[in-house]
């Protein structure tokens, strides 16, 4: 037997060949007279003294267990990757679909979490590490929300997982409460929410929080010629506590919700604590001041890009205040103070907001806890202790819920024959739904269009240069790096234009 060189594979010879022939095709110097013995090169010690098919067999085990292993390898990545297809994201073994939540979490979230719900016709499973309680469903599908929501609301807390969460920010306040806690905080701010009482204190308030500090600091920027952050100045229009008061014929009292909570007992007849206070105001301070405000700062940005929308608004308001009896302040827009029933008159408006809720949700992200095994109307089979997200933001990126020009900012969707037109709220959820659907939504709405109002008669908002707009990844939907803006005023002439268009 010898070996190949070129081949490197044995092969059978006669057993009549020359010896000194095998050792030369390992020599390369035929003429050498050094014995085998003493002469010994690698190849003609592998032929005199291995083994038939020894030099290769003894390195086999290590070679097949490395194609072996690539095999697996290519096997698992592939299978893995084609999963992205049937489940929307690769699902890894061990690691779940975490690496791309990871990936996902370096750019806009929002826009990937949409971008995975829509291939997925509304609903996917997020699988997290085994062995870990990540996994949960996300769904924006209108038929699912309104069974979470409404239909089945009682088998859909908030849950633990948020509720620990959250509990250093939210304690037991309405947001997080659930079951007996969240009954007790939601009767007795319905009751100060729809007294005629509250409304017009919030009212009378709204009115001089406008007017006494929102405007002069725009003022000021206009005088300083400085670019100013309207989110954060916006954000800070409520956040000294006012004392409000009511002068009734024999005393002064005052009314809020906190000062409504301090006047009630717990379960035990105590006044309740210090802590569950701190709670409630909390919680309130979050869902009426800063979704409002981080509203209002989506609203002027899209405003900025859509100035074809800023003219229809004016020409609304302009419209409305043309029809004061004898007010010489309403051709000047100095002096000016829109009444209420005038505040509910701008449909428009009222549209444009809600454009701009539908794409920027205040609350973009929502999460609830399956109490026990059921099923949603779109098949997806939830398991006792399941964890649900319902996108809020996807949903106004949807086409089936939307149309396909779901991502433009088209204000004259919520129109009919002119008057504002409200949808469901299981296709349109920035104010949630159900029972739990938001207590504030008319003040909201009014305290929105008395500001953005109020702002719009007076100046033009723009958006400072290549100052970049992205939303932060919080409970409430924040501009990451606020809203540089520059005020301009708006002349006389450019209101008294609108008058004379009648």
């Amino acid at each position: 037997m010898a070996v190949e060189i070129g081949t490197l594979r044995p092969t059978n010879h006669s057993h009549h060949s020359n010896p000194m022939m095998n050792n030369n095709l390992f020599n390369p110097n035929p003429n050498s007279n050094m014995n085998s013995s003493t002469s010994l090169s690698s190849g003609n010690f592998a032929a005199k003294f291995l083994p038939k098919g020894l030099i290769f067999s003894s390195f086999m085990p290590e070679i097949q267990m490395l194609e072996l292993f690539l095999a697996i390898l290519v096997f698992i990545v592939i299978h893995s990757l084609r999963q992205k297809k049937h489940q929307g994201l690769a699902n890894w073994p061990i690691v779940g679909m975490l690496p791309s939540l990871i990936i996902g979490l370096q750019g806009d979230m929002y826009e990937w979490i949409s971008n995975v719900i829509c291939s997925q016709n509304g609903t996917f499973i997020f699988k997290g590490p085994w062995f870990t309680n990540l996994n949960c469903v996300v769904t924006s599908d209108p038929r699912n929300l309104e069974y979470l929501l409404k239909t089945k609301f009682s088998n859909f807390p908030k849950g633990e997982y948020f509720r620990a969460t959250v509990k250093d920010l939210l304690g037991d306040g309405i947001f997080s409460a659930d079951d007996e806690i969240w009954q007790k905080q939601r009767k007795t701010a319905s009751l100060e929410f729809h007294s005629a009482k509250f409304r017009n204190l919030t009212t009378e308030s709204l009115l001089e929080l406008v007017h006494s500090r929102l405007l002069p600091v725009l003022e000021d920027s206009i005088k300083q010629s400085s670019h100013v952050d309207l989110q954060d100045v916006l954000l800070r229009l409520t956040t000294r506590k006012k004392e409000l008061s009511l002068v009734s014929e024999h005393d002064k009292q005052r009314s809020d919700i906190l000062t409504v909570f301090m006047g009630l007992k717990d379960e035990n007849g105590q006044p309740f604590s210090d802590k569950f206070l701190r709670d409630i105001c909390v919680n309130f301070i979050l869902a009426g001041r800063d979704t409002s405000s981080v509203a209002l700062s989506w609203f002027f940005w899209l405003l900025d890009k859509n100035p074809q929308v800023e003219e229809k608004i004016i020409e609304e308001i302009c419209r409305i205040v043309s029809e004061r009896e004898d007010d010489k302040d309403k051709e000047s827009p100095k002096g000016l103070i829109f009444k209420p029933d005038e505040v509910k008159k701008m449909e428009y408006l009222q549209a444009a907001l809600s454009e701009a809720l539908r794409l920027y949700p205040s609350v973009p992200v929502d999460h609830k806890e399956v109490l026990e095994d059921d099923v949603f109307p779109d098949g997806t089979i939830l398991k006792k202790g399941t964890k649900i997200v319902y996108a809020i933001y996807t949903m106004g990126r949807m086409e089936g819920i939307w149309g396909r020009d779901c991502r433009d900012y088209k204000p004259e969707r919520w129109l009919r024959d002119g008057r504002f037109m409200s949808e469901s709220a299981y296709k349109f959820t920035a104010f949630n739904g159900g029972p739990r659907l938001c207590l504030g939504k008319d003040f909201a709405y009014y305290q929105m269009k008395f500001a953005a109002a109020s702002i719009l008669y007076r100046y033009h908002v723009k958006v400072v240069e290549g100052h970049p707009v992205v939303p932060k990844m919080a409970l409430t939907m924040y501009m990451k790096y606020g809203l540089q803006v520059k005020l301009f005023r708006r002349h006389e002439s450019e209101i008294q234009k609108y008058f004379k268009i009648k």
